[in-house]
């Protein structure tokens, strides 16, 4: 029968998967162009999916094209009548392009750096790069929302919390934050919502934080109006008011304190204390847990992920457990599926901004995923030993360089330190500065009279060496015959962390940290891992609204150029010449791609992009005299990170109704805008709407809006369906931003990284974020910094300028008439056996499109979860589920997949559809049935036993896909109010992965 099946499906097949790679150009021109690559139907396929849409029925004009389609898509009002300038649409090989690209990278100056500050030097193990960073079983599955299919990163994620929980001393952690800086200011925002004070607030921050931290901080809390007082941590004073404090352990300077006595002080007076602190110290500090931090937060970076010019690292923040319903971002849970067994989920998935919206602990919707399980799988590599061999030698090795210093005669700052050496330099800084960087060393100028040197697990010999060097051209004292391996001698008594700092308790004793430290061991651990979740590697991933297009090898490959990843944010700008180059590039290319004026790369995630873009409005607003607008329209029908972005600046969130077609609903919004006229600030925007329909009348709606005085923010979630075809700045927009790890080829890496730039018209360019540490950032009235990073996940960007470089504005273009068509068409096919939702006034709709499933409740008592765990019985990650309306499926095909796995998932619908029948004409039993049941483990279906009333074949093998190739879901069901009951948020028992 395998047979049978796989020649008819050769011999359907066979015409339309062939292309044409004949060309009447140049035997010269490139041939390995990417645009047939990156989009999945051939031409053959295209008329194929065009005949079934049948838009000749509307017209007789072009029939059956792609530009018919389009016109009946998109309203005529809104569409770009030319061609993108991208590149001048020069067709340019992906082989070429990466020759291009690395000679711009080799601008860039790969210096060893020793500037600290949150980022550091590290060794990504081989094994860990190869098969997690660089394997697209890992960076291609979207956030575990579909936990079934998702156990692998879902294990490795508690894995990254229970690391975190064991190093910091407090129990509860989430699985990662975007950087150090928001996770600080995203503890500042939890000591609010833990404060019993009814305001105003205050928070204190240590002078000796990080600089780019304080500036964060200070951005959230400007437009809540929290009071931020920075001075020596000895001073604080927990007045009336004073909701918390943040120390950084160790400092910025590198000075290790003690802060009990304050911890104290600050708990008398109700306030929670905050640690900002660092994971490599604490295998040999007193965790802050033990000295009274309610909070701990810091960057994961330095555990494998490499420097990459300020990111993407996975932040990591853990807490106390009574605050585990307050604490931002992912939290994974233990819970046990239908038959019992344990099973890793998201959990208290109430707190999420869709829910609770505007109310939501945070606007963060995602987390870091991808770097916290490369920075799990260190842990994991090296265990509770290897750690500390990695941290006593770091800590050695910036005692030998603090010796050899002084011995020529220099002031070192007599206090304890980890990692960092304060040296006093006096007037001679500036010239040490220039030194060290002729010998291509980057140090810190800590302040005008004295420089600071972190150093890290690379450091060699030859780097003592070099350090020495250049301190001793300018030394009052020779250093002699001194060398790193002398001074290894003679330092070997000295201790410089006092008793009262070192740590006592014991760390990564689970048994997952114990068991993997051979590369065989580890290998076989990450692919048992990867084997247990459903990515792009495996099947199309048809999420609405989330577009999970090709992550194509090509933009990938630059990732991991040293050029790219091992420099220092903070480095002379000098030595990233390359980067700024191609910074520029991006921005040109993503201002003429939506319409706009200028362009900030720092938000290096979607709901930041959101915060960027309301606070650079607001920015403006506040400019011109026009600070009291503080409302803000959001159609009842956005992403619930709308209206948390919108509370977190301070503004009031006045809910818009949509018509029963979905579309806002104009005369509520005209209504709702003049009685706001005085006090609007913006209408928050998705376009094309959450519902997947181009709504008419775009244009005026933000014409509405600009006549009463406020600004227009489109969210860019559904760029998809405009890039190439429509522009939100010709529409009206004020400002968008961009989901680069949606529309422009980002992966989504299991739960992050991603990156939100927003662009912006010119009145706001000039209040584009800055940086408190890199000069030249941001507009002329720059607002304070978003993101730690100046340029947010900076060494991800190559995929987004590979990806529009490769493509053009011609391929850009027809890639989104392809997105429009593979939507069109699965809604063509699926139209006789479900409703579909919402269409446009041609019955056509976007590049997205949702399946009503409402009637089969009551008709079947099947519900949208049921379809989205049969699904995954045919190999197949469910689309998203009952959002953004409830008991539907969203499904959102991108122009990356092939007609032929649009048809399988039809299929699969199709067939679902049948199953439900079944049951409601009584041939099924309502309550024991494939769907309700499902997914069907294999477990379950080797089982001795078999009590169900269908056949082991219908629950695991309905299609011939899963016939010919099976995915087996690892767990059943998992029952989430379990999880939730009976919450666990750390590695459970050994025996319950066996």
């Amino acid at each position: 029968m395998l047979k049978l099946l796989r020649n008819n499906g050769i011999n359907k097949l066979k015409s339309n998967l062939i292309r044409n790679y004949s060309t009447k150009q140049s035997i010269f021109q490139a041939l390995d162009t990417f645009p047939k690559r990156h989009i999945g139907p051939n031409e053959n396929e295209i008329n194929e999916m065009l005949k079934t849409i049948n838009t000749s029925k509307l017209s007789k004009k072009n029939p059956n094209s792609l530009e018919q389609l389009i016109e009946y898509t998109i309203p005529k009002d809104i569409r770009l009548n030319r061609e993108l300038n991208i590149e001048e649409n020069k067709v340019i090989g992906e082989n070429q392009l990466l020759k291009d690209l690395k000679k711009i990278a080799e601008k860039n100056k790969v210096y060893r750096s020793f500037i600290g500050m949150g980022y550091y030097g590290t060794i990504t193990p081989h094994v860990i790069q190869r098969n997690i960073l660089e394997n697209p079983g890992w960076y291609t599955p979207y956030t575990p929302y579909q936990a079934e299919i998702s156990q692998g990163r879902l294990e490795s994620l508690l894995n990254f919390q229970t690391m975190v929980s064991e190093f910091t001393g407090l129990p509860m952690s989430n699985a990662s934050l975007l950087d150090e800086a928001t996770a600080a200011a995203e503890a500042m925002q939890m000591c609010v919502n833990i404060s019993k004070s009814k305001g105003p607030f205050a928070f204190l921050v240590d002078k000796y934080c990080h600089p780019q931290t304080i500036d964060t901080i200070k951005t959230r809390a400007e437009p809540k109006g929290i009071r931020i007082e920075v001075v020596d941590s000895k001073d604080f004073k927990f007045t009336e008011g004073v909701v918390g404090c943040i120390v950084q352990y160790p400092s910025s300077n590198g000075v290790i304190s003690d802060y009990k006595e304050m911890a104290d002080r600050a708990h008398q007076a109700n306030a929670l204390v905050v640690a900002a602190t660092d994971l490599l110290s604490l295998a040999l500090l007193k965790p802050p847990g033990e000295w009274g931090a309610d909070i701990a937060l810091g960057n994961s970076q330095r555990f494998g992920v490499p420097l990459g010019f300020g990111g993407p690292h996975a932040a990591f923040f853990s807490t106390k457990d009574k605050y585990a319903r307050l604490l931002p971002g992912r939290i994974i849970g233990v819970s046990k599926d239908k038959q019992g067994n344990s099973a890793f989920r998201m959990a208290l998935q109430t707190r999420e901004q869709h829910i609770r919206r505007e109310k939501a602990t945070s606007n963060i919707c995602t987390s870091q995923a991808l770097l916290a399980n490369m920075s799990a799988m260190y842990a994991v590599y090296h265990g509770q030993q290897g750690i500390k061999d990695i941290a006593n030698a770091v800590h050695r090795k910036a005692i030998i360089l603090a010796e050899g210093i002084k011995r020529m005669g220099y002031t070192v700052l007599d206090r304890p330190f980890f990692d960092t050496v304060l040296i006093i330099t006096g007037d001679k800084t500036d010239m040490m500065i220039k030194e060290l960087e002729s010998r291509q060393i980057n140090v810190r100028q800590y302040c005008s009279k004295s420089i600071s040197i972190s150093l890290d697990e690379t450091v060699t010999s030859a780097d003592i060496s070099a350090l020495l060097n250049g301190f001793s051209a300018h030394a009052s004292k020779p250093l002699g015959l001194s060398s790193p391996e002398q001074l290894e001698k003679e330092t070997s008594t000295i201790s410089v962390i006092t008793e009262e700092f070192t740590r006592q308790t014991p760390f990564l004793t689970h048994p997952i940290f114990n068991r993997y430290h051979s590369e065989h061991e580890l290998l076989r651990y990450i692919h048992k891992l990867q084997k247990k979740d459903l990515g792009l590697t495996t099947a199309m991933i048809p999420l609405g609204s989330c577009t999970m297009k090709l992550n194509a090898t090509t933009e990938m490959y630059p990732v991991s150029w040293p050029e790219f990843n091992s420099i220092h944010p903070f480095v002379p700008a000098n030595q990233s010449l390359g980067y700024k180059e191609m910074f520029e590039s991006i921005s040109n290319m993503l201002c003429e791609v939506t319409g706009f004026d200028g362009c900030s790369l720092q938000p290096n995630a979607g709901s930041q992009g959101e915060y960027a873009g309301l606070m650079v409005i607001r920015s403006y607003l506040t400019s011109i005299g026009q600070s009291q607008r503080n409302v803000c329209l959001i159609p009842v029908s956005a992403h619930g990170t709308n209206p948390a972005s919108a509370a977190m600046v301070g503004m009031k969130v006045v809910v818009v109704d949509c018509d029963t077609n979905g579309n806002i609903d104009v005369a509520d919004l005209k209504a709702k805008a003049e009685k706001h006229k005085d006090t609007l600030a913006a209408l928050m925007i998705t376009y094309p709407s959450t519902h997947g329909v181009f709504e008419e009348g775009a244009n005026d709606i933000c014409d509405i809006i600009h006549a009463n005085g406020g600004q227009v923010y489109m969210d860019g979630a559904n760029m998809n369906a405009q890039v190439g075809l429509c522009r939100p700045g010709d529409i009206g927009a004020d400002v968008c931003h961009l989901n680069l790890h949606k529309t422009f080829c980002i992966p989504h890496g299991g739960g992050g990284p991603g990156m939100g730039p927003i662009c912006v018209k010119s009145h706001l360019a000039p209040f584009l974020p800055g940086h408190s540490v890199v000069k030249g950032v941001g507009g002329e009235r720059a607002m304070s910094a978003v993101s730690a990073g100046p340029w947010g996940s900076s060494s991800i960007l190559p995929i987004t300028y590979v990806y529009l470089k490769l493509m053009g504005g011609q391929g850009l273009k027809k890639a989104t008439q392809v997105a429009i068509l593979n939507a069109n068409y699965m809604a063509s096919r699926l139209k006789d056996h479900y409703k579909i939702l919402y269409t446009g006034s041609h019955g056509l709709v976007a590049h997205e499109f949702i399946i009503d499933l409402r009637m089969f409740k009551e008709s079947a008592g099947i519900e949208a979860e049921d379809v989205a765990k049969r699904l995954q019985d045919m190999n197949f990650h469910g689309p998203t589920m009952s959002w953004p309306v409830p008991n539907t499926l969203m499904i959102e095909p991108t122009e990356s997949e092939s007609k032929y796995e649009l048809d399988r998932l039809c299929d699969a619908l199709i067939l679902i559809r049948e199953e439900i029948r079944e049951i409601e004409t009584g041939k099924a039993d309502r309550k024991n049935n494939v769907l309700v049941n499902s997914p069907h483990t294999e477990k379950v279906i080797v089982a001795d036993n078999w009590n169900y009333p269908y056949s082991r074949s219908k629950a695991a093998f309905p299609t011939p896909a899963t016939v010919a190739s099976k995915f087996w879901p690892t767990v059943g069901r998992i029952d989430n109010v379990h999880g939730d009951k009976n919450l666990v948020c750390s590695c459970p028992p050994l025996s319950d992965y066996q």
